[in-house]
């Protein structure tokens, strides 16, 4: 709950910084478009970002966050096999050519789905998971309920039109960043063109800007004759990871434009300064009947603000500490907070926990300190 309060707080100072919809140097031909900083989730630029659309194959973000989430969570591993059945190699479009009975690694699966933008083998996924399509399906609805995605609703795993699976430009961005979290899926997204079983079946990134964007390092692409041609941009540079959507553009020139746009304008126009990092210790705090006289105040967590590019050179830290901080305190237990200060504004906070554990003096301690300092005073 503290560190929700915490991103909160940043955010909505941070929303100042926010561009006006209709920003200077954006120039796309889409129905939807929203411009994202992933480590503040500050919106940069957007026009009709809540509009309900189709988003063909962008769907795969979230089949793939499921995907690291179960390996992350220790649930599955990369070289763990995956069987294929009739139901998954009966799908069309683009795919990895799965056959029935054939069994490939949790590794090739995410090339082929990542890179290739494999229907068939999402759904294998999805029963290697969860049993069933469908029960896949009603783990991804899920997913988008906890992270705040009100105007989507899935279907199918791989994004084939259906009235009823959609999402918007906003939602995407959040499921976007969402799986940049899991910094693993950088090796497949970043991927341009790479082979499976042995060198028999070619892979080819259907995202251009991997090859020919600077710091270019996903998402997902997707088309369809009722989405269009939609992406999930992701673009890093100088420690500044921008993510750019695009929904709803005529051609794929037009997406690959758009998205180029919205993360040159965003490079161009903001810059990331980094606040603290977590387990950064700020200073040293005393602490009564304690062993020890004092304790690390250190940061929980890394902490960034995001700027107009040339501010936030004059950043100052206030700290504020629990009253009466008595041991015992326990390593992890917070103790107070830091607040990053800029032109008078607040533009960042972060929980302070005790860097150490501080044990509460025994008797026997008590009483020969006493002594002590009785000596001390007589002699």
């Amino acid at each position: 709950m503290r560190k929700i309060i915490c991103f909160l707080l940043s955010a909505l100072t941070l929303f100042a910084y926010a561009p006006a919809a209709m920003a200077e140097g954006v120039e796309a031909d889409a129905k939807s478009l929203i411009l994202i900083e992933n480590s503040t989730g500050s919106v940069l630029y957007e026009s009709n970002a809540d509009e309900r659309l189709p988003i063909a194959s962008v769907t795969k973000i979230m089949t793939m966050l499921l995907i690291m989430e179960e390996i992350d969570n220790g649930n599955m591993m990369l070289d763990d096999m995956v069987s294929v059945s009739e139901n998954a190699m009966s799908y069309g479009g683009s795919t990895m050519f799965l056959e029935a009975g054939e069994q490939l690694t949790v590794n090739d699966m995410l090339k082929g789905i990542a890179v290739a933008s494999a229907n068939d083998g999402c759904v294998a996924m999805a029963e290697h998971i969860a049993g069933s399509e469908a029960a896949f399906v009603e783990m991804m609805n899920e997913k988008a309920a906890s992270l705040g995605m009100e105007n989507t609703h899935f279907v199918n795993t791989n994004g084939l039109d259906d009235d009823n699976h959609y999402s918007t430009a906003r939602d995407v961005a959040a499921m976007s960043r969402e799986l940049m979290k899991h910094e693993k899926i950088f090796d497949y997204t970043t991927i341009w063109t790479d082979s499976l079983r042995n060198g028999k079946f070619e892979l080819a990134n259907t995202n251009k800007l991997i090859r020919y964007y600077d710091g270019a390092n996903g998402l997902k692409t997707g088309s369809t004759s009722k989405a269009m041609c939609c992406i999930s941009a992701a673009a890093k540079r100088d420690g500044m990871q921008l993510t750019a959507v695009v929904l709803g553009a005529p051609t794929s020139d037009k997406r690959f434009d758009a998205a180029r746009s919205l993360l040159d304008y965003g490079f161009a126009n903001y810059s990331i300064v980094p606040l603290c990092e977590e387990g950064e210790e700020i200073e040293r705090v005393p602490i009564d009947k304690g062993v020890i006289g004092d304790i690390g105040a250190v940061t929980a967590e890394r902490s960034a603000a995001l700027f107009a590019r040339g501010e936030g050179k004059d950043i100052t830290r206030e700290t504020e500490f629990e009253e009466n901080l008595s041991a015992p305190i326990s390593k992890g237990e917070k103790i107070g907070t830091v607040r990053f200060v800029s032109d008078g504004k607040t533009v960042g906070e972060c929980d302070l926990v005790a860097g150490e554990d501080a044990a509460r003096k025994g008797i026997g301690m008590i009483l020969k300190q006493f002594f002590i300092s009785i000596l001390g005073g007589i002699l």
